[in-house]
């Protein structure tokens, strides 16, 4: 197969590039899902659209490839170029170019049917040979993706759909800020992307310390993901080797790692649970969801008692409690207290304690917050004995490790 930049699969490419990405340790005979020859042109597009980022390591086993991109040099998320190669036919590009400049003359003049537009392109292809002509069929496929898309409006007018140019166009050079902002941040931040390529000129206004540029990777997988929930429809996925057909209910982005996760209800269980994104390797929308009164509901109270993205057995809750001390100058513990919380309380003990208790689907994910609290904590209890075990003993460890002989008992 001859080497081609543009690309067709994007499932394809979105692998090897998290491969380069998140491992960065394999050598050329690791990759086995495809020939040895698939290998070198995917690696050689990647180096088309990422040379400057793109590194390598020689050792005994031959030459690993691997991404290296430091945050506070880059303004902008480099792996959005991948979705600006996707392939195209010859009629794609010009009837692009054709049908908005049709469209465009007709101006004031008003709207154009689908007779018109034919009709005034043909004359304009007068010198192709009638094989050529694309036909009423192929433009109407274009004409209703672009009104999809916002760049014309459709219109019904008796019988007839006709076609027209928006009367407001959108101008991305007063949003500059926002649009930086939305690149780099935003679940479908390779919207900005393709806006800000519109701009005269791009100004660089960000920097960010924590830059989780994978994210980009999964973007055709959230937007299926976000149609569906807009549609409310269910969606089916590949995940491993597993095939799921479920509601989606909410997009979540967790603030530590970056990673992003869809909230889904088991369409056979009716069951809660998360999804990792990167794990999703094809999505689709489905059938429409029947009517559930009681799904905002059982959302809220679900949503309530999830600290991470583990449900955990969500018929059962367990409850925790903390009591910190805070010191006559250290309000700012019970202001971090009520700021970093994700459900339960938090109130005053005395003039120098204060309890935080929550009721959770799986305490051990609240063990890495508690342990900030470090030196602060004077009581700790669980509806699970062990959790408060296993939060003593690690300390018991931790100390050892310091040369430090003592025992914290609960």
């Amino acid at each position: 197969m001859a080497y081609s930049e543009l690309i067709k699969d994007f499932g394809r490419i979105r692998s090897y590039l998290r491969s380069f990405y998140v491992y960065g340790f394999q050598h050329r005979d690791d990759f086995t899902q495809k020939s040895a020859r698939s290998y070198d042109n995917e690696r050689r597009r990647i180096e088309s659209w990422l040379g400057k980022y793109l590194s390598f390591r020689q050792d005994e086993n031959g030459r690993r490839i691997f991404l290296s991109v430091d945050s506070r040099q880059v303004p902008e998320n480099p792996l959005y170029r991948a979705f600006k190669t996707k392939s195209f036919t010859s009629w794609d590009i010009a009837l692009h170019f054709y049908l908005l400049e049709i469209l465009q003359e007709a101006g004031k003049a008003g709207s154009l049917s689908i007779t018109g537009i034919m009709n005034r392109l043909m004359d304009m292809l007068w010198n192709l040979a009638d094989e050529d002509y694309p036909d009423e069929s192929t433009v109407r496929k274009k004409l209703k993706e672009y009104a999809g898309l916002g760049l014309i409006v459709q219109k019904k007018q008796g019988r007839e759909i006709r076609y027209a140019i928006p009367e407001e166009s959108f101008s991305p050079e007063g949003w500059q800020e926002a649009l930086a902002f939305f690149t780099e941040a935003a679940p479908l931040g390779v919207i900005g992307s393709f806006l800000q390529d519109r701009l005269r000129e791009r100004a660089d206004f960000f920097r960010f310390k924590h830059h989780y540029i994978l994210n980009a990777l999964d973007s055709e997988i959230v937007f299926e993901a976000l149609r569906a929930i807009h549609e409310k429809r269910f969606v089916t996925f590949n995940a491993g080797d597993h095939t799921v057909t479920a509601r989606p209910l909410r997009l979540y982005t967790g603030t530590q790692t970056g990673r992003q996760y869809l909230l889904i209800e088991s369409r056979k269980r009716q069951r809660l649970s998360f999804q990792r994104i990167d794990l999703i390797e094809k999505i689709a929308a489905g059938d429409p969801c029947p009517e559930d009164p009681e799904l905002e509901e059982r959302l809220a109270f679900f949503s309530s008692h999830v600290w991470g993205v583990s449900g955990g057995n969500v018929d059962t809750l367990h409850h925790l409690e903390m009591v910190v001390a805070v010191g006559p100058d250290e309000s700012f513990i019970v202001k971090r207290l009520l700021r970093e919380k994700r459900s339960g309380t938090v109130e005053k003990v005395d003039d120098t304690h204060w309890r935080f208790s929550a009721d959770v689907y799986n305490p051990m994910e609240m063990m890495p917050w508690i342990r900030s609290y470090t030196g602060r904590i004077t009581e700790l209890k669980c509806s699970l004995p062990w959790v408060v075990t296993r939060f003593y003993r690690d300390f018991t460890t931790l100390a050892r490790m310091y040369g430090v002989d003592r025992n914290y008992d609960v």
